[in-house]
């Protein structure tokens, strides 16, 4: 498709447009009643006098981004995508103004120019930074108010032009930076009329002419991008031999890029050579290399702090003094101390050799400066031979200079900021010695209350660590030790190699402990940071309203509290954010919190406020009907109804009344004669008593005197009989005229009455039998003067002709008002709740997700939340959500189709929201469905919406994220509506609900848009639909479906139901890549905005702007929203992954969440807000809510932590809030890199799903683990490392890669312990010390840590006390222990493998990768294989290998033979490695059925022996799967392999150790023993090769040969085995002992073998290297599968882990037992 021309004259009225039609002012529409919007328009119109382009057509409708692109080749679609994002964007700022400019008709100067500063603030850095004038020719002081109002017009659009058309360079800001400064220089030479010197015409750009931006200048870069990303092989090839784009962007950072590429972009400058020749340039400020150094490199002040203190803590222990400071008044020790100088001075070598050695391949000034930099240190040391001690500490304090400056700096934090971020030769000159000069991590400095908060918190943590470190790891350890080091004729049970040395012994107990002293900072962080997270989120007031109870005592306030925070109060000029206005909100807010001065008496139901309150606490019961969290009867108890029936107080809602009015007759029984004042004092007491009592009272006056025919004498008798109630009330001598006794009996007599009333049959002559009776008790026993007939009838009390009433009394009175009056039944039946309810109507709603949100929506209005603006000038904003192709919304087929067990989605959703289930088939009724099984057909479209809201789906994103555009229309009517609309809105609503009875609560066409748009109000018909436009201003969501034009092309379903959802939110826009085939096999790519115009009734495409090539170059999902960035809109925008929702209470808050980026936190304003999230998957089972409660307390309490005080929270997750004119959208890192501050808000929460499975929580797990992997080697971790001050440091190092590197450490704890007691068992030391008590106490020492450790205090604590907080101490207590008996510790401790796996795993041989999770209900049955092929390397493998460990350690130790000493010492590491090999079958549906069992055995082996095509996939084939397995070894680097070879000789330690043990070695300690039990494995193999050979060549045609072979070979090691016991002392037992000492051996040799691949490939040796391969995981398989077996043939045993695995759901009592068993009822769904 070629690109519309921009000459031809577009016509105006069918133009599609996206928000507003800015090209046609005249059209209708709402947005263009605002006169900011017309202003804005006109501005880009004036052309005025500039030169016209010279080979275009001009037209009198174009403006200046049509001239611009007309100058320098923009695209026709990107002019008019920037057109309106220009001006919304000035509109929106010009709405905000405060006071709002003289002129609204004329765009303010001031808002442009905030504008282009913010814009170009990257850009003017950048020059600032490189020391070239920037090419801005704009004075901020001088006043040419309309030459320079154009021109800075001119360089905003440029810049955004260039922005909206660079495609992937979005991501290299400097390099955009680069090509504004040479555009906005030819920008200046046409606007100041320069000459050509060439051609002696008026200047023209350097490139011009249709799409010459694109082709010229952005796709040479673009193609270079591609070619590196091509050349890295899929991410396989080493980082140092290609440039990724940081590395593109940071050649923008030094002037040679002024000098290499010049301008216009010279094609042939070596930037573009891509291939390694020698004028190709190389990595420009990195080297990403993959070394488990990059944790040294990166925080080498962590380590050296570390190991100096461990060091000094060593020799001042020595001592063995009782306190540290009294060894340290000895001279000896103080001078032995002072060597950690020498090793600080090592390590600091090491640091430089590692930059420079990693380096290597950055030759560049940089690099220069290092060399430089390394080569001083080592001549600091010239007179350290020196004995004297105070030359010694002289020699020392040159060392310590830097340092102390450092630290001066950190008192100082702005001194550190100004020098850093001023561009002065001199400073340079001073910081080159710490660090080279980057263009990022400038002025990272914190204020000086920040710094104090975070010294504060790590002086805690470290204090506590090194202490502990000191007194409970080092101290014990030296008597051993000592003991150990002085041990002499140890008798060795093998071949020493050094005789007279236990050093390798004392070695091996101390690693472990170093182990443990290096990684337990972690630990105490742990601590430390979940009770400042818990103190800092009780000041911030979370969790005061934890349930209905606490909200019912609070309620009272709840109007004011939502009046105060969510309705803009008027505000006066300038008051805001004045001491003293600050100081009134927080009287204010205590006021609000504790209803000091009584704040609801304000709201007596006269008061605007209390409708406003009613509008929106309606609306959100209705929205909770509408998701059918709440049935229609609940709707009842839960609405604040309208005011009618002349009621005079507030008519609270019916579930805060129940029971008051009850309490209040026994108040007035008891009282009996007590005075009026006195019983009324009493009533008062409580609030809703008190308007309990009058509302009954007014509402039976005023249905009584209804249901009489009016002008008949019994209505004038009931009259007056309420008079003189009245009366006596009135005079206070009610009491002393009735008695109260008496209440009781007409209290029956009336809910009587509203029980015939509310029957569907109305029976009159029971009502008037009732009325009787009521007459009856109120003339005999209520009066206290009993009043003869005469008084009676002279008070009109009774029929003055008695003669006429031959009948009863009313019997001709009553006339019943019509059924169809839904208004009066509704009030009756309200009555009716308020007369009768005993309850106390705390369990309302019903459902625990209503509970929930509505208890987290009241508290958060008593937090500290910024005042809301008006809707229009609140800041504008975006939500955007990247889609690939996940589930949009349930089909038919997946709602029907059952599983292996029966089980369908439906009936599985059925039984998990079984209340929900039930509200929404009585909606359906209600909506007319004669009987359910009609939902299949005439509601089918309603039953798929209703699952797809309970699933991880696009659909449930969409509905939650348009309550934003929902929630902004409302508040917009509110903002502007005058009292009288407030009021006929309210009432209009009122009488709507009654009318339909809650009907027609369709998506998007709620009661509220219905009566809330104005049609009745005649006064402001003006205004009709003007909060739509408000709200379009204000939001957009765009939904990047990456490949939605191929499902069209497709006809994929997907493309219907995305059209679907576009038809049913107008706010939604769809952005998508379009692929267009133009040749043979050459394509175009278009990034397409489309959306639904309802008057076409069609899908209409916006935007369509060309892309340079195809979008993805490099991950997914960054590359899917960067495409779609330049269709959003607003200052900020929201990022929102496809497994989110959102609720309607909580977008209400949005508008005062975005003032948050005008408030400053420390010395910056916030640039990423970061929220709150809710997971809303715990319900599903025992594993999901185990996610959800670690998740919880991670994104609650873990990021309140970080923000405050850590100030070190990056970009976490999805629904932060960004800045939207930042160049560090890229999150995190690069925002806190770039001086960007991200803040934490927890007032406002979005829900999120999370994985619920096992196997994809693992995946996650794993993908988590290998992206922090990544990230060790990242430029973002060495810079921060670096540029943030120590404490800082320290922070990010524990909440990122430190989190998971301290995980590996705990796992490589248990490992360095047990192979260093295998090593003391098997050696013979062990029993040469057992008469020493000493080891044993060294022992104890790794004990303690280790039962710390592994009680998972890790995961548990924070999540303890974040529950606490919000939920209470005892709930928190008691979800702890539930958890703790569903076995959340075997699936914790199953974590920390798979995490220290993946990780470790990641730095040593890459191979991160994006693992799609999935996001379905796993109900059903994983097979073994499956299980087997996840998780037999990263778990079941090392399981095996602690397993043998442990089994010879008991069989060959000395101190073992004690079962108590045993078990103490490693019941802990049984436990690892028992969860290790049952987590996945505990937590598999059906895990431990025995059928299943059996189909899993034969199905693995099927699977093991599939011999299978070249195509075969991994889950078919082992060998496939096997070859997957070593993938990492292909990528990895010479290092990696070395220390993988490394790590794999372990293994033939068994073999060493053992042969020793055999009967065979007849106590024999030479080196002989050892080799020739290898001719052992050599036979083994031989045999091997014999029995595959015999079986290749005969098995088929000559099978008799094969099995004489067989039994050969069977033959001759039977006599061979008969005549070692008879000649050797060859016990029986060796035959089993052996096999632990060479199956190891094996093992390591095909590990060491697949290093080796390359090499042995080619060789028949491959071949038996697979086969042996392939019976190794037989017997894995069989020793993994053995216990599974053995529990599965247990009767019972299966409904007990059913149990376990869903017992959440079994307390809300639903029936999952059925649903994984599959014994549905015999009724079925269909």
């Amino acid at each position: 498709m070629s690109i519309r021309p921009p000459a031809a004259q577009p016509d105006p009225d069918s133009e599609p447009y996206n928000i507003i039609p800015v090209h046609n002012l005249l059209a209708d529409h709402p947005s263009l009643r605002f006169p900011e919007v017309r202003a804005a328009a006109s501005s880009l119109r004036a052309v005025g006098n500039l030169r016209r382009p010279p080979y275009a057509q001009w037209r009198p409708h174009m403006d200046l981004l049509d001239w611009l692109a007309l100058f320098f080749g923009f695209q026709y679609d990107n002019v008019r995508n920037q057109r309106e994002h220009i001006v919304l964007h000035l509109a929106n700022a010009q709405m905000r103004l405060n006071p709002p400019p003289d002129n609204i008709d004329t765009l303010d100067a001031a808002v442009l120019r905030k504008f282009r500063k913010k814009l170009l603030l990257n850009y003017t850095n950048w020059c600032s930074y490189l020391g070239k004038k920037s090419n801005i020719w704009i004075s901020d002081h001088r006043r040419d108010a309309a030459s320079d109002h154009r021109r800075e017009l001119l360089y905003v659009s440029l810049y955004l032009l260039i922005w909206g058309e660079a495609a992937n360079l979005r991501f290299v800001p400097e390099c955009l930076c680069y090509i504004f400064h040479n555009m906005a220089m030819e920008l200046n030479k046409i606007l100041e009329d320069y000459i050509d010197e060439s051609t002696g015409q008026p200047v023209m750009p350097s490139v011009s002419g249709e799409n010459a931006f694109l082709n010229c200048v952005v796709k040479p870069i673009y193609d270079t991008i591609r070619a590196e990303v091509e050349g890295s092989k899929n991410g396989t090839a080493p980082h140092s031999v290609w440039r990724n784009y940081d590395d593109i962007n940071e050649y923008f950072w030094s002037k040679r890029c002024f000098d290499k590429l010049k301008w216009p972009v010279d094609v042939g400058s070596n930037f573009f050579v891509t291939n390694t020749k020698s004028k190709h340039v190389g990595k420009t400020g990195f080297v990403e290399q993959r070394s488990f150094w990059n944790l040294f490199r990166s925080f080498d002040k962590l380590w050296i702090m570390l190991l100096l203190f461990l060091q000094a803590a060593i020799i001042v222990a020595w001592e063995e003094r009782e306190y540290p400071w009294q060894a340290l008044q000895e001279r000896e020790v103080q001078v032995k101390v002072l060597t950690v100088f020498f090793t600080w001075s090592g390590l600091r070598f090491l640091q430089s050799l590692l930059d420079v050695g990693m380096q290597y391949s950055l030759v560049s000034r940089e690099t220069l400066g290092l060399g430089v930099r390394m080569r001083n240190l080592d001549k600091r040391w010239s007179p350290e031979a020196d004995s004297r001690v105070v030359q010694f500490l002289l020699v020392s304090l040159v060392f310590i200079i830097p340092e102390l400056l450092a630290i001066t700096f950190f008192i100082l934090p702005w001194i550190r900021n100004f020098m850093e971020n001023s561009n002065w030769r001199i400073f340079y000159a001073l910081s080159w010695w710490f660090q080279s000069k980057t263009f990022v991590g400038r002025g990272l400095r914190e204020g000086l209350v920040d710094n104090v908060k975070y010294t504060l918190f790590w002086i805690l943590v470290l204090s506590t660590k090194f202490a502990f470190s000191y007194f409970m790891l080092i101290k014990p350890m030296i008597v051993p030790s000592k003991a150990l080091v002085k041990l002499d004729n140890v008798e060795y049970e093998w071949f020493q190699i050094l005789k007279n040395s236990n050093k390798m012994a004392v070695g091996l107990l101390w690693l472990p402990v170093v182990l443990i002293y290096l990684m337990d900072m972690q630990i105490w962080y742990s601590i430390y940071s979940s009770f400042w997270g818990a103190l800092v989120g009780l000041l911030a007031h979370l969790g005061e309203i934890r349930n209905i109870q606490q909200l019912r005592l609070r309620f009272q306030f709840f109007a004011s509290a939502i009046q105060f925070n969510l309705m803009p109060e008027e505000q006066m000029l300038n008051a805001r954010g004045t001491l003293r206005s600050k100081f009134n909100d927080a009287i204010h807010r205590l006021k609000l919190r504790y209803g000091l001065g009584r704040p609801y008496k304000k709201l007596e139901s006269n008061q605007i406020e209390a409708t406003k309150f009613a509008l929106i606490w309606n609306e959100i019961i209705l929205i909770f009907r509408e998701e059918d969290l709440i049935s229609d009867s609940e709707v009842e108890l839960l609405e604040l109804p309208q005011n009618s029936w002349n009621v005079r107080v507030i008519r609270w809602p019916c579930f805060l009344l129940c029971n008051e009015l009850l309490l209040a007759l026994s108040q007035a029984k008891e009282l009996v004669d007590a005075p009026d004042k006195w019983l009324w004092y009493k009533i008062c007491k409580n609030e809703y008593r008190r308007c309990a009592v009058i509302e009954a009272y007014d509402c039976v006056k005023h249905m009584i005197l209804a249901i009489i025919k009016p002008n008949t004498e019994e209505h004038s008798i009931v009259t007056v009989l309420f008079l003189e109630i009245d009366h006596s009330i009135q005079i206070e001598k009610f009491t002393k005229t009735f008695k109260t006794a008496a209440l009781p009996l007409l209290h029956a007599k009336l809910i009587k009455l509203s029980e015939l009333l509310n029957k569907p049959k109305k029976d009159t002559n029971q009502v008037v039998n009732t009325l009787q009776a009521l007459y009856e008790i109120a003339i005999r026993d209520f009066f206290k003067e009993k009043r003869s007939t005469e008084q009676l009838l002279e008070d009109g009390l009774a029929l003055r002709d008695p003669s006429s009433a031959a009948g009863l009394l009313f019997e001709n009175a009553v006339g019943l008002p019509d059924p169809s009056d839904g208004s009066f039944y509704r009030q009756v039946r309200r009555l009716h709740t308020i007369l009768t309810s005993r309850d106390s109507m705390q369990n309302i709603p019903v459902n625990l997700e209503a509970r929930r949100r509505i208890a987290f929506f009241s508290n958060s209005l008593f937090m500290n939340i910024p005042h809301a603006p008006q809707v229009e000038k609140m800041m504008a904003f975006s939500v955007l959500t990247p889609y690939y192709s996940e589930e949009v919304l349930y089909s038919k087929e997946q709602l029907r189709t059952e599983n292996e067990d029966g089980i369908s989605t439906l009936y599985y959703l059925q039984t998990i929201y079984v209340d929900e289930w039930k509200n929404f088939m009585e909606r359906m009724r209600r909506e007319g469905i004669a009987n359910d099984d009609e939902i299949w057909t005439t509601k089918l479209r309603e039953l798929r919406l209703w699952a797809s809201y309970r699933g991880q789906t696009l659909t449930r994103t969409v509905r939650g994220m348009m309550y934003y555009f929902r929630a902004l229309k409302m508040l917009a009517f509110l903002d502007s509506a005058s009292e009288m609309d407030i009021r006929e809105g309210s009432q209009e609503l009122g009488s709507m609900m009654r009318d339909i009875g809650l009907d027609g609560l369709t998506l998007e066409k709620s009661l509220s848009s219905r009566s809330l748009s104005r049609t009745s109000s005649c006064v402001n018909s003006l205004y009709k639909g003007h909060e739509v436009g408000t709200a379009l201003m204000k939001y957009t969501y765009v939904v990047a479906c990456q490949i939605y034009g191929t499902q069209k092309a497709k006809k994929d379903p997907h493309a219907d139901e995305i059209l679907y959802l576009m038809k049913t939110n107008e706010a939604l826009r769809i952005a998508y890549v379009d692929e267009v085939s133009t040749g043979r096999d050459e394509k175009e790519y278009y990034s397409v905005l489309v959306k639904y115009d309802n008057q076409l009734e069609k899908e209409v495409e916006i935007y369509r702007i060309k892309l340079p090539g195809p979008l993805k170059l490099g991950e997914g999902k960054p590359e899917n929203q960067n495409h779609a960035i330049i269709f959003t809109r607003g200052d900020a925008v929201q990022t929102i992954d496809m497994n989110q929702d959102n609720y309607f209470e909580e977008a209400l808050k949005m508008r005062n969440l975005l003032e948050e980026f005008r408030r400053y936190y420390g010395i910056r304003k916030p640039t990423i807000l970061g929220v709150r999230e809710h997971v809303f998957t715990g319900s599903v089972s025992s594993l999901a809510w185990f996610m959800s409660a670690q998740e919880t307390s991670f994104v609650t309490l873990g990021q309140r932590v970080l923000a405050n005080p850590l100030k070190i929270r990056m970009h976490y997750g999805h629904p932060d809030v960004f800045d939207r004119f930042c160049e560090d959208i890229f999150a995190g890192f690069n925002c806190t890199l770039r001086g960007g501050n991200v803040t934490h808000h927890e007032y406002i929460q979005v829900g999120k799903g999370r994985d619920v499975g096992f196997n994809q929580i693992s995946m996650f797990e794993a993908k988590v683990a290998s992206g922090n992997g990544e990230q060790v080697l990242s430029r973002d971790v060495y810079r921060l490392g670096h540029r943030l001050d120590f404490l800082r440091m320290l922070s990010f190092f524990y909440t990122t890669v430190g989190f998971f590197f301290n995980t590996m450490m705990v796992i490589l704890t248990v490992y360095a312990f047990l192979w260093g007691r295998l090593y003391l068992a098997l050696s013979g030391i062990e029993g040469s010390i057992l008469g020493d008590d000493t080891s044993n106490r060294a022992l104890g020492t790794v004990l303690n840590q280790q039962f710390i450790i592994q009680l998972g205090l890790f995961t548990a604590l924070p999540m303890i006390v974040e529950n606490s907080l919000e939920h209470g101490f005892l709930q928190a207590i008691w979800d702890f222990l539930t958890m703790q008996l569903q076995l959340s510790s075997v699936f914790y401790t199953f974590s920390m493998g798979t995490r220290t796996h993946y990780f470790g795993r990641t730095i040593l041989h890459g191979g991160a990768k994006y693992r799609a999770t999935g996001r379905g209900f796993v109900v059903q049955h994983k097979s073994f294989a499956e299980n087997y092929r996840l998780y037999a390397r990263s778990h079941f493998v090392k399981a095996i290998e602690l397993g043998l460990i442990l089994t010879v350690y008991a069989a060959y130790s000395p101190v073992a033979k004690d079962t108590f000493v045993y078990i103490a010492m490693t019941i802990t590491s049984w436990f690892m490695v028992l969860s290790w090999f049952m987590a996945p079958f505990v937590f598999n549906p059906s895990g431990f059925d025995w059928l299943k069992t059996v189909d899993d055995f034969d199905d693995f082996m099927n699977w093991i022996w599939y011999r299978g095509s070249v195509f075969a996939k991994a889950e078919q084939s082992w060998e496939r799967w096997w070859y997957e397995e070593q993938d990492h070894l292909r990528t990895t680097g010479v290092w990696g392999k070395l220390l993988e070879i490394i790590l794999d000789l372990r293994f033939f330690f068994f073999q060493y150790g053992i042969v020793y043990q055999l009967g065979i070695a007849d106590n024999s300690k030479s080196i002989l023993v050892y080799l020739l039990s290898w001719i052992y494995v050599f036979l083994a193999f031989g045999i091997f090769i014999v029995i595959v050979y015999a079986r290749v060549k005969y098995a088929a045609k000559d099978h008799i040969y094969y099995r004489l072979v067989q039994f050969l070979v069977i033959k001759l090691a039977l006599l061979v085995i008969i005549a070692l016991l008879e000649f050797t002392n060859f016990k029986f037992m060796d035959i089993f002992t052996s096999l632990l000492a060479f199956i190891p051996t094996g093992w390591g040799l095909i590990l060491i073998a697949q290093v080796f691949r390359p090499l042995l490939q080619r060789t028949i040796l491959w071949e038996v290297v697979v086969s042996v391969a392939r019976l190794y995981d037989i017997l894995f398989g069989v020793i993994v599968l053995t216990p599974v077996a053995v529990l599965s043939w247990f009767p019972g045993f299966q409904s007990m882990q059913t149990r376990i695995l869903f017992n959440d759901a079994f307390s809300r009592g639903l029936r999952i037992f059925q649903i994984v068993t599959g014994k549905k009822k015999s009724k079925r769904d269909s």
